[in-house]
């Protein structure tokens, strides 16, 4: 695998995972739940993400050659890039007027 395809399979594994949360009322997309997911589980589960997104990412780099070290910058431009991603499911979830014909 190329190194471009591997980075293309990382932004897209990092959006379609940054807007899990948002998009389903099970745990991780799999998990059913009992009551619908609150706020604080939606954001924890996108932590959650965030960190298996960046152990692809991780795996990536290794099988691609020798891993880069890592400063807080990288986790902290990352983490802000993954909260960006997730923003078309927030408004989904959150904004977006679901059900009403109201014009």
């Amino acid at each position: 695998m190329g190194q471009a395809l591997s980075v293309w399979l990382v932004l897209l594994a990092a959006l379609a995972a940054a807007n899990l949360p948002f998009l389903t009322q099970r745990l991780m997309g799999v998990v059913p739940l009992a009551v619908p997911k609150s706020l604080g589980v939606r954001l924890a589960e996108l932590v959650l993400c965030y960190l298996v997104v960046g152990a692809v990412g991780l795996l990536l780099e290794k099988r691609a050659g020798q891993i880069a070290p890592q400063g807080w910058e990288f986790y902290a431009v990352t983490g802000a890039l993954f909260i960006t991603c997730a923003f078309p499911g927030f408004v989904w979830r959150y904004l977006w007027k679901h059900g009403s014909n109201n014009a």
